[in-house]
């Protein structure tokens, strides 16, 4: 029965060229913005190289001192001193690391100007996350105390600044009026990774300003706190939860805040609020998630209305055939279970071709280099995501019409 099916459906596709194509170009385009969606979802949440410790670590990426009488705000990143006396002295943690938000910064190599995203960093960085190393080794807490003028390189910055495939441990590089010595060589990663992405990574004690012994809270800094395993994390942002309000209050010149917002997050969570600004983790989540539930049926209900149309037209077209099988005894239950099938098989092919769009696409976005590193993969969550969703296009769109033309009277139907 299938077969006879896939073969009317078949036919039908080459006797009307121009639904077919409009149906799998509608199909095929929707799913494949929904596809090249959720590759982007997964290469900017899930724990991606080089952060594969993320399913056991929070993150401190803001800090809010606020004066709820009078108003006012500073909200932004964290100092060292805050980093130092607040985070790092948290008991339940395995390790603590911090670093720089990702600055630019302009250097000239090999002939050229180079604009690059550089970041200041602790020695634990290299230990809670998994970089790959090519040539040399991170720096330590010795090359720390000992005051060593070293960098870190990625790979693209290594041949843009010393040529390509050139070694460059060893080697110097002039860096913000500093001499740093290249000590070792990474695998980037793409700078969508917005804690851990550089093209420079500095040792935290060559900034000039000495930030860590400036007296208050808000700087330039993340942190991330890594839990022994996953179930640590609550404990650990428990943990937080009561330091924070034991945390004194500073004044800055005439703005004197009386409450303090912090909190440790995961990844997600610290980069939706971010994102949308909540007032808690559970606020900016649920933003989130409505954000996301409302455009994603937006977007599939507007093409789903249209191949409603389009199937209506494209049956009523076929109506002499419904005639005819009805004045031969078909039942309306068999006109309406092929014609669905019918439906299903098309949006399947559409849903096969945008799987195969999608997979041309990413693999041009990782070629393009339009972000360094990209590492967008499309696989088979994706595939089975984009399979379901071609099922429920096909029910959707075909599921109206072919009740409406199951209740058509056989005279007329003959008729035209």
């Amino acid at each position: 029965m299938l077969t006879n099916y896939l073969k009317i459906t078949l036919a039908v596709m080459k006797r009307r060229k121009m639904f077919t194509f409009i149906t799998l170009f509608g199909i095929s385009m929707t799913l494949s913005i929904l596809i090249v969606l959720t590759a982007f979802y997964e290469h900017i949440f899930s724990g991606n190289y080089p952060e594969v410790n993320r399913d056991r670590c929070l993150y401190a990426t803001l800090l809010e001192e606020q004066n709820t009488k009078e108003g006012g705000m500073r909200r932004g990143p964290m100092s060292l001193y805050y980093i130092n006396n607040y985070i790092k002295t948290l008991k339940t943690p395995e390790k603590t690391a911090f670093s720089t938000v990702p600055n630019t910064i302009n250097i000239y190599g090999n002939g050229k100007k180079l604009r690059l995203f550089f970041k200041y960093t602790d020695p634990v960085f290299w230990e809670i996350t998994r970089f790959e190393f090519l040539e040399g080794k991170a720096y330590t807490q010795k090359d720390v105390d000992n005051n060593e003028q070293v960098v870190i390189i990625n790979t693209d910055t290594r041949d843009d600044y010393f040529g390509k495939g050139v070694s460059a441990v060893g080697k110097t590089m002039e860096i913000n009026g500093q001499s740093l010595k290249v000590i070792g060589v990474i695998r980037g990663c793409p700078i969508t990774r917005l804690v851990v992405a550089a093209d420079l990574y500095i040792p935290y004690h060559l900034q000039k300003r000495a930030s860590e012994e400036v007296k208050e809270y808000n700087g330039g800094y993340t942190a991330i706190v890594m839990a022994k395993t996953p179930a640590d994390l609550p404990k650990i942002q428990q943990e937080y939860a009561e330091v924070v309000p034991r945390i004194p209050l500073l004044t800055y010149g005439g703005f004197t805040p009386d409450r303090l917002n912090a909190g440790l997050s995961t990844y997600f969570d610290s980069i939706v609020r971010d994102m949308f600004f909540g007032s808690g983790d559970g606020s900016a989540r649920a933003r989130f998630y409505l954000f996301v539930t409302i455009f994603a049926l937006l977007f599939m209900s507007l093409p789903a209305i249209n191949l409603v149309n389009i199937n209506i037209s494209r049956i009523l077209e076929r109506a002499s055939e419904i005639g005819i099988r009805k004045a031969f005894g078909a039942s309306a239950q068999k006109l309406v279970t092929q014609f669905v099938i019918e439906n299903i098989i098309l949006t399947i092919f559409g849903g096969l071709l945008a799987i195969l769009i999608s997979a041309v696409f990413i693999w041009w976005f990782n070629s393009s280099h339009l972000i360094p590193y990209a590492d967008l993969a499309i696989n088979w969550t994706v595939v089975a995501v984009a399979l379901t969703l071609s099922l429920i296009f096909g029910l959707m769109s075909g599921v109206y019409p072919a009740w409406r033309m199951s209740r058509l009277p056989a005279v007329e139907a003959l008729r035209g």
